[in-house]
């Protein structure tokens, strides 16, 4: 799934000739590559950042960390029984999927909180290694591993063919991604840039080093933090940034500010049939996940980024349609 393309095939399949997408990416990479041009980049400076909820991967009706989070609840509560009376934990355990909705965002800040500190690193992993081959979506009813964007796949492949190292920039939790990141898009955990928490060192009673996930938050890596953790951990402005959503903005004016050729994208959710509608941009419904407004289409058009639609686009939207 996440291996690179043969040179000879044709490196976006999946993709449609007509709309302007494919193309932008194919001038890019071309103009970037080649050496007798102006816009010729060195392999070692060739930075690609990529979101990856809503951008690589199925992020409605709510993301697959929160699912987790969730999912964790019970065994958290068996441990600290005082928070079963306690809200949001009780909303949560009642399994009443309407009021579970319906719950805050400081609700979810909570839980997020509770079911993703105190714990090694170690234990951690595992936990999300557990989790992730087995919980499946609730609308296709399969693993979350298999909702990511073909079409994205053969892009990720494309750069890296061509001497790009691809980075996950992300609002979601940096250790829940590294887990899966390196099998399912063939990114590597150390190219993950994610929010990140705290960390303590200490050692077992066998003498044995180990670090304890704390709750303190040391980046948001969401909006304006999106470049200041692409700064702190990659300390290279990427040449191309691909998002879909408001939290993405900074991240692609920032890559697009460089000199030389450069590549901003985001994906837009219009087909409800295939995966979800949803914007507010171009009329499409309103969404608390994953917002796509106007005024973020409207930048778009102003800094020439490319705007996908999933709808014309892409040929398939999942490696299963194929």
């Amino acid at each position: 799934m996440s291996q690179d393309a043969s040179a000879d095939a044709d490196p976006l399949p999946s993709w449609n000739d007509g709309p302007p997408a494919r193309q932008a990416i194919l001038d890019f990479v071309r103009i970037t590559t080649d050496k007798t041009g102006p816009d010729f980049v060195p392999e070692a400076e060739r930075i690609a950042a990529f979101d990856q909820d809503g951008t690589l991967w199925v992020e409605h009706p709510i993301y697959s960390q929160v699912m987790y989070c969730l999912d964790r609840v019970p065994a958290v509560v068996a441990k600290k029984p005082e928070l079963k009376s306690v809200e949001p934990f009780k909303t949560v355990l009642s399994g009443n999927q309407a009021a579970i909705a319906k719950l805050s965002m400081k609700d979810l800040e909570k839980i997020l909180v509770a079911t993703l500190t105190g714990m090694s690193v170690t234990d951690f992993n595992a936990e999300v290694s557990a989790w992730i081959t087995t919980a499946k979506h609730p609308k296709f009813g399969r693993l979350y591993t298999y909702l990511v964007y073909q079409p994205m796949l053969e892009l990720l492949s494309y750069l890296r063919t061509n001497g790009y190292k691809t980075y996950i920039a992300t609002g979601g939790g940096q250790d829940f991604v590294r887990v899966y990141s390196e099998r399912v898009y063939g990114i590597p955990p150390e190219q993950v840039v994610g929010s990140v928490g705290g960390t303590s060192f200490g050692y077992t009673k066998d003498g044995e080093p180990f670090l304890t996930k704390d709750p303190r938050l040391l980046l948001n890596d969401d909006k304006a933090g999106k470049p200041e953790g692409i700064h702190l951990m990659i300390g290279r402005r990427p040449n191309a940034a691909f998002g879909n959503s408001s939290g993405d903005r900074q991240m692609l004016e920032y890559a697009t500010a460089g000199g030389g050729s450069r590549l901003g994208m985001l994906v837009l959710h219009d087909d409800a049939e295939r995966e979800f509608a949803y914007g507010p941009a171009r009329g499409l419904p309103q969404t608390k996940i994953g917002t796509f407004p106007q005024t973020l289409a409207d930048e778009a058009q102003k800094k020439g980024w490319t705007v996908i639609s999933m709808k014309k686009d892409w040929k398939h939207v999942f490696p299963f349609e194929k």
